[in-house]
């Protein structure tokens, strides 16, 4: 009684912790939320690399614009209210009678350009422009080096915005920057003059796509999402059909599989929700998203409980989880914890293209209570099966060989899919893979998708429930396929005497199976 005092106790606790940890990040999160492609500044500063100072406004792929279509729109980066803020020290020691006392450019490159910023292509390391490089006609000095892409002399842009007098505040006014040719576009602010350090950034950018706000890298998924939802509505009507037609057949493996496949059903239709929202409208909807986030989360804990009770047996070697409960839940809450905290900050931050490094920290113990989930259910299947070796259940056990064959696949797949999103990452640092970049979560999902229907597929409920439901028999393979089978036909003597025989011999096998019930779940 005391221990069961102290786990609920502690279940209690954690619950409690859970729920201000995750209220936490979404305050933190609030604080950083973009609305689709558009990029928020509120007094950013200016960080210095080489002679120069420079701060990220951006970076996402853009599809070129396409006027032969007219009902598709333009791709633009458009600059809304972006203001500079210089430091009062500074802005004092200026003549007012100058028209420009200071400048910052906000420069706006494709990728495969990158080179072009800066003296890269002289050999040089220096990013602004030099009294020697202006003599020799290549740039001006106090602006940012750019050498010209010849195939196209507008690229890449630069936009410059002069401080006057001794103004504090300088506006960049409203400027539209049109993109023709699709690719990964990055967008810095720079200045070049040391005077000006302590400067910070306002106001906002809008990145927008021919057919919506929606990011180039995230655009395949709305359409994604769609497919999904309608896949999981297909295998959430098979099932409802199936489970209304054998009612009364019905074990309760079958409502944890349903209540699986209607979460699936709800992840996929508000992600596209989601996704279809901040498409239309670019305002990304954060209720929406909150949502959306959550029922991931629960949706992702609740399969990998499920194939781990299916793993221990539940319903089928054993009507209980015993002593496992609370580990089983445990291990449940601190990996919904750890998913709810990387899906807000993956969904709640800055909507940008550009990876964030801070991420990884997040994905780490995600990834540890994967493996922990792996191995806990493998180990768990090799017990159930050598039980039902012990009680030379036949059906059952052809049942798990199956499962084990079919999960062991899946993790396979899993491990080979994980290794190529490393690959993928690693190999395109700079994100000029982004059209490709949606098949890496896609890919998930499916597997995700897949595994639950063979589940359904291999526990579907039929008129012949004791194939797979839990029995006190553990004699020879009669019992539970030959009275499933013979199940209308009436018991006869033999089969009477056969039973009792059973028993009798089969009393030393089912004080070893207790025993090894007690043994895993001390283990356990």
């Amino acid at each position: 009684m005391k221990d069961e005092k102290l786990v609920r106790w502690s279940v209690s606790n954690m619950n409690t912790y859970i729920f201000m940890y995750i209220y936490l990040l979404i305050i933190l999160c609030s604080n950083n939320l973009a609305s689709a492609s558009i990029h928020y500044y509120e007094n950013q500063p200016f960080i210095p690399q080489s002679d120069a100072f420079f701060f990220h406004g951006g970076s996402e792929g853009l599809y070129a614009s396409n006027n032969n279509k007219p009902h598709n729109g333009d791709s633009f980066i458009r600059f809304e209210t972006v203001s500079f803020q210089r430091t009062a020290e500074f802005a004092e020691k200026k003549n007012s009678m100058q028209s420009r006392t200071g400048l910052i450019e906000a420069i706006v490159f494709e990728v495969k350009d990158r080179e072009r910023i800066g003296g890269a292509f002289l050999n040089s390391s220096s990013i602004c422009c030099t009294p020697q490089l202006s003599q020799d006609g290549l740039c001006t000095v106090g602006e940012v080096i750019i050498h010209k892409n010849s195939d196209n002399p507008d690229w890449p842009r630069r936009i410059q915005t002069f401080f006057e007098g001794t103004k504090q505040e300088a506006k960049m006014g409203t400027v539209s920057v049109e993109i023709n040719s699709t690719g990964m576009y990055y967008l810095y602010f720079m200045f070049c003059d040391p005077q000006l350090k302590g400067t910070v950034v306002r106001g906002r950018t809008v990145w927008r796509n021919p057919h919506g706000y929606l990011p180039g890298k995230m655009a395949p998924l709305m359409t994604f999402y769609g497919i999904a939802s309608l896949a999981y509505l297909v295998l959430g009507l098979v099932w409802f059909l199936r489970f209304v037609k054998f009612w009364k057949d019905i074990i309760q493996l079958h409502y944890h599989i349903t209540v699986v496949i209607a979460l699936g059903m709800c992840e996929t239709a508000l992600w596209y929700f989601e996704y279809a929202n901040l498409n239309a409208t670019g305002i990304r909807p954060v209720g929406i998203t909150l949502w959306a986030v959550s029922i991931t989360a629960v949706k992702k804990t609740l399969s990998r409980l499920l194939l781990l009770v299916v793993s221990m047996g539940y319903g089928v070697v054993r009507p209980t989880l015993g002593g496992v409960t609370s580990k089983v839940l445990i291990l449940g809450l601190i990996y919904f914890v750890a998913l709810e905290a990387l899906d807000l900050v993956q969904h709640l931050g800055t909507v940008d293209d550009f990876s964030s490094r801070s991420m990884q920290y997040l994905v780490l113990p995600v990834a540890f209570l994967d493996a922990w989930f792996i191995l806990w259910i493998f180990s768990s299947l090799s017990r159930t099966l050598e039980k039902l070796q012990i009680r030379r259940s036949m059906a059952k056990l052809e049942l798990y060989r199956k499962f084990t064959n079919y999960l062991a696949v899946f993790v396979l797949l899993s491990i080979a899919w994980i290794g190529y999103e490393l690959y993928f990452n690693a190999s395109d640092k700079y994100n000029e893979l982004w059209q490709y970049a949606w098949i890496i979560p896609s890919i998930w999902t499916l597997l995700a998708f897949s595994l639950l229907a063979v589940i359904c597929i291999l526990w579907a409920p039929s008129r012949n429930p004791t194939r797979y439901a839990y029995s006190e028999e553990t004699g020879d393979d009669f019992d539970e396929e030959a009275i499933s089978l013979t199940s209308s036909v009436k018991v006869t003597g033999d089969v009477t005497s056969k039973l009792e025989r059973k028993d009798l011999k089969g009393s030393s096998s089912t004080d070893h199976i207790m025993a090894l019930d007690v043994e895993e779940d001390k283990q356990e």
